[in-house]
This record gives structure tokens, C-alpha cells and sequence, in this order.
């Protein structure tokens, strides 16, 4: 395909119509990325990124090109770090009590790099019914029988249960 100047006149209407790049593309019969390289020899103005919402800040989604001399630094107050909640703030967040459990010590028996007790986690790592099963392992897995055929499922079973 050709960029004549009708082509890129309509190419030009459509992007200040706002219209995406691929359905510029569409109407143009070129690819996305054919749209989107035109537009930047061009220097159609940038548009907002689709990924990252706006922040409601204005200019923060602009494009600055690299020639532009750096932007002025803030007052240190504006870029204070948040302090961290107490304990009793977290609960507010969570929406249950926290409580602060401390660390129990988990003794696995090592041979080498494989544990001999199984290492499949149970319950919640933040409460205190929180441990590993601990039975068997088998052999050359860290997970005892029944925790092994849950952690390593074939690739064929897998692709029948999403059917």
C-alpha cells in the first residue's frame, strides 16, 4: 500500500476523530501497526495510553519527547511515603481482626536437595492451624502420593477438563 496524500488526509481525519488504531487501520485496508508507525512520521498527537487509566492528574498521560528539558521537582511534602498502618488499622482494611501470629519453626528432614516429608502446604499461613502435611514423600518429589498427583497433572488432562 501506498501513502499518497488522499490516503493520508483520511488517515489524518480518522485520528482526529479519535478513532482506535486498528479501526483506522480497517478503513485504511493497512495494519494496526502500519497506522501506528504512520502516525508517529507524522506527529499526529499522542493519545492516551489504553493500558494505564487516566489518574485524574492532568498532563498524566501526556507524552513528553525526549528533547525536553526535565520537569520541575516537587516540594519534598508532596512525595512524603505513606506511613504504615498500625495493627489496628489493618483490621479496618481487612474487614476481620488481625491478629499477629508468630513464625512456628518448620523441621523438614533434608537428604541432599529433597525433603522426605512431604512439603504440601495446609490451611492458612497466617493462622496457627497453618503446617505442612509431613507424611512420606515419594521419592525424587517433595510431595507425598496423593499431594504429587495434585501438583504435577499431565498436559493431556489438562487440556480435557478445559474442554
Amino acid at each position: 500500500m501506498e501513502w499518497t496524500d488522499q490516503v493520508i488526509l483520511r488517515l489524518r481525519a480518522l485520528w482526529a476523530e479519535g478513532l482506535s488504531t486498528a479501526e483506522i487501520g480497517r478503513r485504511l485496508g493497512v495494519s494496526k501497526n502500519a497506522v501506528v508507525g504512520k502516525a508517529h512520521r507524522l506527529h499526529l498527537s499522542p493519545r492516551p495510553s489504553p493500558i494505564r487509566p487516566s489518574t485524574g492528574i492532568p498532563g498524566a498521560n501526556r507524552v513528553v519527547p525526549a528533547s525536553a528539558p526535565p520537569p520541575e521537582p516537587a516540594a519534598a511534602a508532596d512525595h512524603a511515603p505513606p506511613e504504615p498502618l498500625a495493627l489496628a488499622d489493618a483490621s479496618a482494611v481487612v474487614g476481620r481482626p488481625v491478629e499477629r501470629v508468630a513464625p512456628r519453626p518448620v523441621a523438614l528432614v533434608r537428604t541432599g536437595r529433597r525433603s522426605v516429608e512431604c512439603c504440601w502446604p495446609l490451611g492458612d499461613p497466617g493462622t496457627a492451624n497453618f503446617r505442612f502435611c509431613g507424611a512420606a514423600a515419594t521419592p525424587g518429589k517433595p510431595y507425598c502420593q496423593p499431594h504429587a498427583q495434585l501438583a504435577y497433572v499431565k498436559i493431556r488432562d489438562r487440556r480435557e477438563d478445559a474442554a
